[in-house]
């Protein structure tokens, strides 16, 4: 019988795989037989999920996999730049085993860019920034740039097309390439410049309007044009009664 904890972290990892999408339902009933466990540690795992902001919940729907929008995507990149670029600038040097395990990671992304493996770049190319902080040995941030690159990852995978793709995977090419000739403040440059130009690799769609908001605009009161009155009305005959006799104006 699985854990909250596992369960939870079974999912995390599924999102990072591309093996579920934004808007995916994760239903209780189904998660707590598949788990053999009961559907309220099935709800604790995905209320620690909520909390992480990787799932949400409504009375239709149950519980869904979250997708961004355009605001809450550029407050989950401006949160990966504040901490990723600190990582580097407290870091003197790289080790050589460090640079080694990030430029094979480099060479996965170009492989599954080749092979057209939707999830599995998704996945690497967002493990990347998880890899380079795991690599510069702080694990607790690990931890938090894995969670906010699962919800980036929920975004990437519907609106990143492949040259996009292939773009951001050239970019970790030359901050590994910045690491390995100890150019700490060339490789930071290179990384913020990455995740600041997150809104050309990802064309999210605008917040939706809520339901009420939308009902507004939809029922306004079209305004109605003035009631005709009699005069109006006869208007236009008078008109025709007091114009040109008939073949005036016309010419041979």
């Amino acid at each position: 019988m699985a854990s909250s904890p596992q369960i939870a972290q079974r999912i995390l990892h599924a999102i990072l795989a591309g093996k579920l999408g934004p808007g995916d339902r994760l239903g209780e009933q189904p998660l707590a037989t598949l788990f053999e466990c009961s559907r309220t540690v099935v709800r604790e795992a995905l209320t620690e999920l909520s909390v992480r902001g990787l799932v949400a919940s409504s009375a239709r729907r149950g519980w869904y996999l979250v997708e961004l929008s355009q605001d809450e995507a550029r407050q989950v990149f401006e949160a990966r730049d504040l901490i990723e670029s600190a990582v580097l600038r407290r870091i003197g040097t790289v080790p050589a085993a460090a640079v080694r395990r990030l430029r094979a990671h480099v060479l996965r992304q170009e492989e599954s860019i080749r092979d057209g493996d939707v999830g599995l770049r998704s996945f690497l190319l967002g493990d990347f920034h998880v890899c380079l902080v795991d690599c510069l040995g702080n694990g607790l941030l690990t931890e938090v740039v894995r969670d906010l690159t699962a919800r980036t990852m929920l975004a990437a995978l519907r609106h990143q097309d492949t040259r996009q793709a292939a773009r951001s995977c050239a970019e970790h090419a030359a901050i590994v390439q910045a690491l390995e000739a100890a150019d700490m403040a060339g490789a930071e440059r290179l990384l913020t410049g990455q995740l600041r130009s997150w809104h050309e690799k990802l064309h999210l769609p605008d917040a939706p309007l809520d339901a009420l908001e939308q009902l507004r605009q939809a029922l306004e009161p079209v305004q109605a044009l003035p009631p005709a009155t009699p005069d109006a009305v006869d208007a236009p005959r008078t008109s025709r009664q007091h114009s040109s006799p008939p073949n005036q104006g016309l010419r041979p």
